[in-house]
């Protein structure tokens, strides 16, 4: 990697999954304007989320990190992100509440519209056309017309955006987040599941001590912590024309970060380490997420690690474990004893969908949840075992009530998968699902945290 770098040096390096437009001419001057547009996020925030993801780096905090797949133009309405929201003030309220852990909450939202795909064409029938890379490049019908790579779509993609997030900002600090409406986060469709009686159990719960509070002479109005909360945005940074138009430089610092989102992270198909998405990647300086494969060697990791957070920064960089439930111990455990010999600085998440998902004999592509939790469990086991901190999840979820994977407590089984299969690329949990999750997650930091206190109390 040479020093200089510019937000447009990717341009001279090689690059993967990028999309070639037919008028290069359009495209330019459709990122030219989109420099001259308002930032999406500020610096400062980034710089709050950094601050916050060097905690999980310490083992304080847990990253809760998800949302959609991919985001659609069709699809954008406040109902949705409402749920979407919702969804993610109950998991954080369990993992908070039962697993006694801060959780920082960062959103797959608000740019999440590029999509990497494993083959650059798509068959269907006897016809073959370019692949759907994501609403941000062309469409999902199966058309010569739609499937054509259109520069229009970054300034849809990015007006989108600013409206999501003027909606999140709104539910983060406009008192929607308010502890005191704990009781109003549920979903319909939950209310009458397992997970929705527990949640109820810790809800009731929460308002009790409420009530015990205000008694005290603590209420919202007089803590205002307790109405409101951080929320942070996050994609993939893979169509880096957009990226670089959204790069600017904070005037308080004289640093460049992208204004896309607070956070970007590079995927598993797209960190070659001289190649493009690094070379951005590595000269703003916002929180960076790095996909982690079974492909990736640990001497190519602390390669990259060198290259994205040369200055071993605190909350900088987090590695995301991709592996699939079966490869995980066969994996992770090399990647954090190469970590930790260096002596490097990185938070661990882990993302327990990419790995496990299967073609369904109806043909529809799933993840079955229980591969799911497999994996969530195994990458807690590998880093208790490690002596680490298993810091976060990454995960494709909507507030919707989807059939897309497979088990879970209502048991959704692949004849289901057909009757609300909606999403746009990947299958994604829905709220039932998620929340379990959210009571696995809170189990498994509880009983960290009681190992961690048996090692102090017998002076290990």
């Amino acid at each position: 990697m040479g020093k200089a770098w510019s937000p447009d040096s990717w341009r001279s390096r090689p690059i993967e999954q990028s999309p070639e437009y037919p008028d290069p001419a359009a495209l330019a001057a459709m990122e030219a304007r989109l420099a001259t547009f308002p930032p999406l996020v500020f610096a400062g925030e980034a710089r709050k989320l950094k601050r916050q993801l060097a905690k999980v780096a310490a083992g304080e905090a847990f990253m809760l990190q998800g949302g959609d797949c991919a985001e659609s133009f069709a699809e954008h309405g406040a109902d949705a992100i409402r749920d979407l929201f919702r969804v993610y003030l109950q998991m954080a309220v369990v993992m908070t509440f039962a697993g006694a852990m801060p959780v920082v909450k960062v959103g797959r939202i608000a740019g999440q519209f590029a999509k990497p795909r494993s083959a650059p064409m798509e068959k269907v029938g006897g016809r073959e056309l370019p692949a759907y890379r994501g609403d941000i490049i062309n469409g999902i019908e199966f058309t010569e017309a739609a499937r054509l790579p259109d520069p229009a779509r970054l300034e849809m993609a990015y007006r989108q955006s600013a409206a999501t997030l003027n909606l999140l900002r709104a539910f983060a600090s406009g008192g929607y987040a308010n502890l005191e409406h704990v009781q109003q986060w549920m979903l319909g469709f939950v209310k009458d599941s397992p997970q929705g009686h527990q949640y109820q159990e810790i809800a009731d719960r929460i308002s009790e001590a409420m009530a015990f509070m205000r008694a005290c002479g603590i209420d919202s109005q007089t803590s205002p912590a307790l109405q409101t909360t951080d929320f942070f945005t996050s994609h993939e940074a893979l169509l880096l024309g957009y990226e670089q138009a959204m790069t600017r430089v904070d005037s308080t610092s004289g640093d460049w970060y992208a204004t896309s989102g607070h956070m970007i992270w590079i995927g598993d198909r797209t960190r070659q380490l001289d190649n493009a998405h690094v070379e951005y990647a590595r000269g703003v300086q916002n929180p960076i997420g790095l996909k982690c494969g079974p492909s990736l060697a640990p001497a190519d990791l602390l390669r990259l690690i060198d290259v994205l957070n040369p200055k071993n920064e605190p909350g900088r960089l987090t590695l995301i474990a991709r592996f699939g439930a079966d490869k995980v111990e066969a994996h992770l455990p090399q990647l954090i004893r190469a970590v930790e010999r260096e002596g490097r600085i990185v938070a661990w998440a882990s993302d327990p969908m990419h790995g496990n998902t299967i073609k369904a004999a109806n043909g529809y592509k799933t993840r079955p949840f229980d591969r799911i939790l497999r994996e969530v469990e195994r990458f807690f086991d590998v880093h208790r075992a490690e002596g680490t901190f298993p810091g976060g999840v990454h995960i494709e979820m909507t507030g919707t009530n989807v059939t897309e994977c497979t088990g879970g407590a209502r048991a959704i089984s692949e004849a289901d998968l057909s009757s609300r299969y909606h999403t746009y690329c990947d299958p994604r949990l829905n709220a039932d699902q998620a929340l379990e999750l959210a009571f696995l997650l809170s189990d498994l930091l509880k009983r960290g945290r009681q190992a961690n206190g048996h090692r102090l109390a017998a002076g290990e």
